[in-house]
């Protein structure tokens, strides 16, 4: 059961207004809600800032009495936390809710601002919603920064694909295996085209390779360089230590999760990576189905990319020689328990494929196991 937040704990429950905001780029509606009197007030549609919803606070304020306290709420969305972490410098308290856990009536036949507005605030009073947690501004800044390389990723595979296709029309085949390895791009630079408006178009395609590869490469030194800042730099270290990953995965991981210890246990941490099982079971039949994918695509793409590395390691237990960089000068504690998982990890993924499941199954369970570790290393349960 959801405890109570604590400004409902010390005052008097009478002297609460929640107040729903439903949030857009341009706009925000806004009503407060009175739980004794089950009645809203004051519903109004403002411009989408900050000064204005604290004006509109303080107005309220002045109508039911100082004495008035609010818990304000808004559904997390496009627009970030920058009016959560306003109102609450401004002493106001402000939760953002998790879009997947408000129930929707499927009885509603209207649906707009003013009604979504009534419902957030409502829900607050009832605390049928799950917080979102909201990172510092600095977890924040490398979240974005871990995101802007992802985008740049997207962007040089895509530069690559309309290169080869391009080239494909053309008759230009590769033959040996392997795209972009040296033989590949050896391959490309002695390319010749008769048509000189064919060989422009070649030219600007190799450009636009290039140059996402040169931008990519400075976003990854500078993401080394951040991994050596005090904020994550603890916690960074930690996460090396386990083999498949490597300081830029171990970077995206902790600005992405941020507070390790807001899940209980290393379940929910995979639950909430959506690397749990679905169910669907009745009376006495049982059945389980597919990971319930839900959290962070992008965390999850990793864990599962790693555990397929920790596969591949040495089957004799040899490390290779940068994990071993990696774990130089290490807690020997903390060096030991990313062992064990390297262990646990290639045990379970051969046990499951004996067993008749596929790889994808296999490396799903694997990424789940290696995201109960990280939970471990992360809070200090590494006993």
């Amino acid at each position: 059961k959801r405890a109570l937040p604590k400004m409902q704990k010390e005052h008097n429950m009478e002297s609460i207004v929640y107040v729903g905001m439903d949030v857009h780029k341009d706009s925000y509606s806004i009503c407060c809600y009175k739980a004794k009197e089950d009645k809203f007030y004051y519903e109004k549609k403002i411009k989408a800032e900050t000064k204005r919803v604290i004006k509109y606070l303080e107005s309220v304020k002045e109508i039911f009495g100082e004495e008035t306290i609010f818990f304000c709420g808004y559904e997390a969305g496009s627009t970030g936390y920058g009016l959560y972490r306003d109102l609450e410098k401004e002493g106001y308290a402000c939760v953002v809710m998790a879009p997947t856990s408000l129930k929707k009536s499927a009885n509603q036949k209207v649906k707009n601002d003013r009604v979504d507005a009534r419902y957030l605030a409502k829900t607050l009073f009832t605390k049928d919603y799950s917080a979102v947690n909201v990172t510092t501004e600095e977890d924040e800044a490398i979240k974005e920064f871990c995101q802007m390389r992802l985008s740049i990723q997207t962007e040089l595979k895509e530069s690559k694909q309309k290169l080869l296709s391009f080239l494909l029309r053309q008759g230009k085949k590769y033959e040996e295996s392997g795209y972009w390895t040296i033989k590949h791009k050896n391959w490309l630079a002695k390319l010749e085209f008769e048509n000189k408006l064919l060989k422009e178009i070649f030219n600007e395609y190799m450009i636009s390779v290039n140059t996402n590869e040169q931008r990519l490469k400075t976003i990854e030194n500078r993401l080394k360089e951040i991994a050596k800042e005090k904020v994550v730099k603890e916690k960074v270290d930690k996460l090396v230590c386990f083999s498949g990953i490597e300081t830029l995965t171990a970077v995206t991981i902790v600005s992405t999760v941020g507070d390790f210890n807001r899940f209980s246990s290393a379940y929910h941490f995979s639950k909430y990576l959506g690397l749990t099982c679905k169910e669907d079971s009745s009376g006495g039949r049982e059945r389980r189905l597919g990971i319930t994918k839900s959290g962070s695509k992008n965390l999850r793409r990793l864990l599962v990319e790693s555990a397929k590395s920790i596969k591949k390691t040495n089957l004799k237990g040899k490390k290779s020689r940068r994990l071993l960089e990696r774990q130089q000068g290490k807690d020997p504690l903390v060096v030991a328990y990313a062992d064990k998982c390297r262990y646990r990890i290639r045990h379970k993924i051969a046990h499951l494929e004996l067993r008749g499941k596929s790889a994808n199954v296999a490396t799903s369970a694997a990424a789940r196991e290696l995201a109960c570790f990280i939970w471990g290393m992360m809070t200090n349960n590494i006993a």
